[in-house]
């Protein structure tokens, strides 16, 4: 069979193929193979004629065909991924590397459509395997710690590390949030959320103090930050750069008064610090990381209208007035204001709890020293 003729089938098979009919299609391209003339790209509509045609052994007889020459090949892992049908773990891992390989390409509509249906078919199996776990490890009682493993292995839930910008201290754990039982300050200071709030609800009728919250350095490029300069986030400075802010610190003396205590560091031009945090309606603060991961940042919310989020790594829990949230900033994380009303936090920062009295006393002359370079 000739060049030409081989060509000619090829095109016989595609228009059938389009036209909806699989069988002449599947003999077409059946006609090439067997001449020796396969290409990557007529595997891969033999594919797609058998897999209508619903014969699973053929199509992944010849999507193995594609994958051995273009194993990136996007189109043929999802594919593959739906003929491995009632195979959730093979399913699964057709469908990841297909939508790994297609991170950062621009597909056509009719590629994104298919790699949302991989998507789904993917969360679906992570959903299945992590009912199956669950069921299996029932009464282990092992603590959320185990929770969040298996929710891992399932693949419902991805491992998130700490990364901050500026100075990372080994050695620390991977803490998204902290139960504020642990902390032995926390309950007195959530008794305090009430006269806290009514020194805010002052400033707020004042309309005095606030300034964005994420402002430009002069003497730093920019980070392209979407509420840069945008009141929508704004803060009431309470202490900034190790010192009260004049103005602001003698209007909230109870608020001043809480804060009083507890272990926040204390580091010549850098902490303590402390504001109140006010997010307006419809707001969200995009996925970023803090600069340390030797700190615990508190949220202390005060004013919370409903649909207000807080994502840190693989856990987003939802605001709730006068319930302290501690959580490590140096892992991503985001916030929602999705309601109509505005959401205000008390936020200020505090030594992580695992290092010892040694460490944080280096760590206040280490802080100092970087800061007085240059």
């Amino acid at each position: 069979m000739g060049q030409g003729e081989l060509q000619h089938l090829a095109q016989q098979g595609l228009g059938a193929l389009q036209r909806g009919d699989f069988a002449a299609a599947r003999a077409a391209f059946e006609q090439v193979t067997a001449a020796g003339a396969s290409t990557p790209r007529l595997d891969l509509l033999l594919a797609h004629a058998t897999f209508a045609l619903k014969d699973m052994p053929a199509t992944i007889v010849a999507l193995d065909a594609v994958l051995a020459a273009e194993p990136r090949n996007i189109e043929a892992l999802m594919l593959r991924g739906d003929a491995a049908a009632g195979d959730d773990r093979a399913a699964s891992a057709y469908y990841n590397f297909a939508l790994t390989s297609a991170a950062g390409t621009n597909p056509s509509p009719a590629i994104a459509a298919r790699l949302a249906h991989a998507r789904a078919q993917l969360d679906a199996a992570n959903a299945r395997m992590l009912a199956h776990l669950r069921a299996t490890v029932a009464g282990s009682n092992a603590g959320p710690r185990f929770e969040e493993a298996v929710a891992i292995v399932a693949g419902v839930k991805q491992p998130y590390f700490q990364s901050p910008t500026s100075f990372f201290y080994p050695g620390l754990p991977h803490t998204q949030f902290f139960d504020p039982a642990d902390f032995p300050w926390a309950a007195a200071l959530e008794a305090q959320a009430p006269a806290i709030r009514a020194e805010l609800e002052a400033v707020l009728a004042s309309d005095t103090g606030l300034k964005p919250y994420v402002e430009a350095d002069p003497n730093r490029p920019s980070r392209g930050h979407d509420l840069m300069g945008d009141p929508n986030w704004s803060a009431f400075h309470l202490w900034e750069n190790g010192k009260p802010v004049p103005g602001n610190a003698d209007r909230c003396p109870a608020t001043m008064a809480a804060l009083a205590g507890l272990p926040i560091p204390r580091i010549a031009g850098r902490s303590p610090m402390a504001l109140f945090s006010v997010l307006e309606h419809g707001t969200h603060i995009a996925a970023h990381h803090g600069m340390i991961n030797t700190r615990c940042i508190v949220h202390l919310p005060l004013i919370v209208p409903p649909a207000c989020r807080l994502r840190v790594g693989n856990d987003t829990r939802a605001v709730e007035a006068g319930r302290l949230m501690i959580f490590d900033d140096s892992i991503e994380h985001e916030a929602w204001n999705d309601s109509a009303a505005t959401r205000v936090v008390l936020l200020f920062e505090v030594w992580r709890p695992e290092l010892s009295g040694g460490e944080r006393d280096a760590l206040t002359q280490l802080f100092e020293a970087i800061g007085s370079y240059g």
